[in-house]
């Protein structure tokens, strides 16, 4: 397994954490990639996608869960409706 695909796995681990508060409201998340600079991409799907509390959710949920599992991760952004977030 090369590098790139250990750290999308501990990337996955981490939303694995996050998804369960979010399918309850009828959401989820997709991993969409982790950039050369450290980036997460996510999209929002369901009722996450248009949710106005969608960057509250990316700051104090995935992108706090990303951090405690994956420390070198500098940023989260959504490549859908709602957020950027960079630390």
């Amino acid at each position: 397994m090369n590098d790139k695909q250990q750290l999308l796995d501990r990337v996955e681990d981490a939303l694995s954490t996050i998804r369960p508060h979010l399918r309850v409201d009828g959401g989820d998340v997709e991993l969409v990639d982790v950039t050369e600079d450290m980036q997460v991409q996510i999209r929002w799907v369901g009722m996450c996608e248009n949710c106005s509390m969608s960057f509250m959710t990316l700051r104090a949920g995935i992108f706090e869960a990303i951090k405690g599992k994956v420390p070198e991760i500098v940023g989260v952004e959504a490549v859908n409706g709602i957020g950027t977030l960079t630390h």
